[in-house]
């Protein structure tokens, strides 16, 4: 099968002028749930479906699915697909391969003289980067039946505009479920946002576990007071308290990575208060981030956080407070996707490497529901959520083919 290369490029290239954005360097682009440029984006993509001759529905969340359905094929559907979404000047091929790489892959099978018996779905998720409504991979969270339609639809963003306001603003509140149960298997494909594929010089990874991951809220309360007035030794620093246990806890996740190399943790976030040059800081809130495709890992790495937490409030004369706000365990890819992408790839003549996902995709939802896989495409410097994210177009055709081949290996 030959993946037509420039038409994809072509794909990718017009919707990244859907919610670009001027860069110094790279190309990016915003594009936030139910927004104008999420709807332009949308509005091609349903376009390009009806041109390959997939029937389109679209689900009351927003998640948009295209269906080709084969003489013959009267099985279970195949789905692949993922979201159109992006985050602040984000990059364009973050999302975008895996829905275009899809469709391109519908039309190569196409071309292809195969006979089908399972129907292919493409399927672009509603809100997979959470930076508008809720924390993310809301659409595939409906699709899997994690979540209801119902609260989704309720939920608002920061000016009070709810999802379901949001999605009839751009025309794109659809009725029923996209169903993942219905589906026979489903194939994601996704830039790897890592240096793995690039450094070994191979152009697909074949995904054996999502990394799980956890936030925690930590708080810390002391006493504002005059920062010339109030010596060293009579001070309750909250920031000061802050830095200290922020410096513990990335000795606690090297010391965890060390024995188990996916285990990361985070301090993403703080907001000190009052936040003044000439205040003894009185409240800091922090929110951190830990994964590791062990669970065990990420336990042991929140009960360490909480025991250094414990010792600064006992040392410093502060109190706090500390809440495992997000759990979500990790989640391992079907065996059977696993080995029909690395036989399907090895027919074709391409390389393949298994290794892990250390962020979230819409697939950890869909592999609640049914049988489920997901492809790396290399990242360049595994830059990503950044206009400096590339991909170079050899390794996305390469890519999309191996998405095709694995797709017409689970279709027979």
């Amino acid at each position: 099968m030959n993946v037509d290369g420039d038409r994809l490029r072509e794909d990718i290239e017009t919707n990244a002028a859907f919610g670009a954005v001027d860069v110094e360097q790279g190309t990016g682009r915003t594009v936030f749930a139910g927004t104008e440029p999420n709807r332009r984006a949308r509005d091609r993509f349903v376009e390009r479906l009806k041109q390959a001759g997939l029937d389109v529905r679209v689900d009351s969340v927003g998640n948009i699915a295209g269906r080709w359905s084969p003489p013959g094929a009267d099985a279970e559907p195949i789905a692949t697909g993922s979201h159109l979404d992006s985050v602040p000047r984000g990059g364009i091929f973050d999302g975008p391969l895996g829905v275009y790489g899809a469709l391109e892959a519908v039309r190569t099978i196409q071309n292809a003289d195969v006979e089908l018996t399972h129907p292919i779905e493409v399927v672009c998720f509603t809100e997979e980067e959470g930076q508008r409504f809720a924390g993310g991979t809301l659409g595939s969270s409906v699709a899997a039946g994690n979540r209801s339609a119902e609260s989704a639809l309720q939920l608002t963003d920061d000016a009070g505009t709810d999802l379901e306001t949001a999605l009839s603003e751009i025309g794109y509140n659809g009725t029923d479920r996209v169903d993942a149960d219905e589906w026979d298997a489903w194939i994601e494909l996704h830039i790897e946002q890592g240096e793995r594929l690039e450094t070994a010089d191979v152009p697909v990874g074949v995904v054996t576990t999502i990394t799980g991951i956890t936030h925690c809220e930590v708080t810390i309360d002391g006493e504002e007071n005059h920062a010339g007035t109030t010596s060293m030794d009579e001070r309750a620093d909250a920031l000061s308290a802050a830095g200290e246990f922020i410096v513990d806890f990335e000795r606690v996740a090297r010391e965890r990575s060390s024995e188990e190399r996916t285990a990361v943790g985070t301090v993403g976030k703080i907001n000190a208060e009052p936040n003044a040059t000439n205040i003894v800081p009185g409240r800091v809130e922090m929110n951190l981030d830990i994964r590791s495709i062990e669970y065990g890992s990420i336990d042991e790495m929140v009960d360490q956080a909480q025991r250094s937490l414990d010792r600064i409030a006992a040392e410093r004369n502060v109190s706090t407070a500390f809440e495992r706000e997000f759990d979500v365990r990790p989640v391992s890819m079907d065996e059977r996707c696993r080995e029909v992408a690395h036989s399907a790839c090895e027919a074709a003549g391409i390389e393949t490497l298994e290794m892990h996902s250390g962020a979230f995709h819409d697939t950890m939802h869909v592999a609640n529901a049914t049988d489920a896989g997901l492809l790396f495409a290399p990242s360049r410097n595994g830059v990503s959520h950044s206009p400096r994210e590339w991909t170079d177009w050899d390794d996305c055709s390469v890519a999309t083919q191996a998405l095709a081949e694995t797709l017409v290996s689970l279709a027979t």
